[in-house]
């Protein structure tokens, strides 16, 4: 009987490389585990050509029930550094309630969105060599986006 082996290459091309992508527990051992209350979070970056001109956004919220109005979580971001190693991680402190404004909304305007802690944008250098550790709360989820600036550069006019 001869099986077709294109489905199984198929599917270990997919499958390799998001194993290589997961955090290794060698390379988590510097890190501290989670506290109670809190979950520990990685980002394995892919390799760039010039990390320089790369950032990591963190975006820290949780899904709500919202209307018409904009809401914001409070919270604030803390850059630590592993003791003896010099890794930097990055911890998001309790998350208070929700504040919003206060428009009328209309009827039936209320649905699950994603909201996030305000506050400055935590941007972070991009660093494929490490894992980008986080520490948040356990109800809040972690999220990241990725910002690239263009190679060129633009002078600036004396005045």
């Amino acid at each position: 009987m001869n099986a077709n082996p294109l489905p199984l290459i198929a599917l270990l091309a997919c499958a390799l490389p998001l194993a290589a992508c997961a955090a290794t527990p060698e390379a988590l051992k510097p890190y501290p585990a989670a506290a109670d209350g809190y979950a520990r979070h990685v980002i394995e970056l892919p390799a760039q050509a010039n990390e320089a001109e790369h950032k990591v956004e963190l975006i820290a919220g949780k899904t709500l029930e919202v209307d018409c109005n904009q809401q914001r979580l409070g919270g604030q971001w803390q850059e630590k550094t592993v003791e003896g190693w010099g890794y930097n991680y990055y911890q998001l402190g309790q998350v208070g309630p929700a504040v919003s404004t206060l428009m009328a909304c209309p009827d039936g305007s209320r649905k699950p969105a994603f909201v996030q802690v305000g506050g400055e944008p935590m941007l972070v250098r991009y660093n494929s060599k490490l894992p980008l550790v986080i520490y948040a709360p356990a109800d809040v989820e972690v999220r990241y986006r990725v910002w690239s600036a263009a190679a060129a550069t633009s002078p600036a006019p004396r005045q």
